[in-house]
């Protein structure tokens, strides 16, 4: 079995549903040398999140965005973590329901992500910042 493990850094990104799948691919070239096996990509923040989804159609993007701002708006007046500005509580909760992490097949050195899928970086503050991720690959 191998493993192969890297982190990267994400310029900032505005907040929002970004597409990195290249981003990954291309930082991680070790991918190619396994012909079955997982990778896994964590984000090493609590207001940022990753998902896969629609990876055509870039107004899918806007409306996960839009949707989850109605889900879980700024400004509640039961929210007590408020010293880091409005859309900091609710970029927490939206990171929690998302998730850190994404699971993927690799199959003959490729991610094997359906034909629409592609990795999301979902940039839940107005000014998140650079994004760390651990991208790690095991498999034969």
């Amino acid at each position: 079995m191998k493993f192969f493990q890297k982190e990267i850094k994400l310029s900032p990104y505005k907040r929002g549903f970004h597409l990195i799948t290249s981003k990954i691919e291309d930082a991680f070239p070790e991918i190619k040398h396994i012909k079955v096996g997982q990778l896994q990509v964590f984000i090493k923040h609590t207001s940022a999140s990753l998902t896969i989804n629609e990876n055509a159609d870039p107004s899918v993007r806007v409306d996960f965005e839009s949707h989850i701002n109605k889900m879980i708006p700024e400004n509640m007046p039961y929210y007590i973590h408020t010293y880091e500005g409005p859309d900091d509580m609710p970029a927490h909760i939206k990171a929690s329901l998302l998730g850190p992490s994404i699971q993927i097949p690799i199959t003959n050195g490729n991610l094997n992500l359906g034909t629409w899928q592609g990795i999301y970086l979902c940039e839940h503050r107005d000014y998140g910042g650079s994004r760390k991720l651990i991208i790690t690959a095991f498999g034969v």
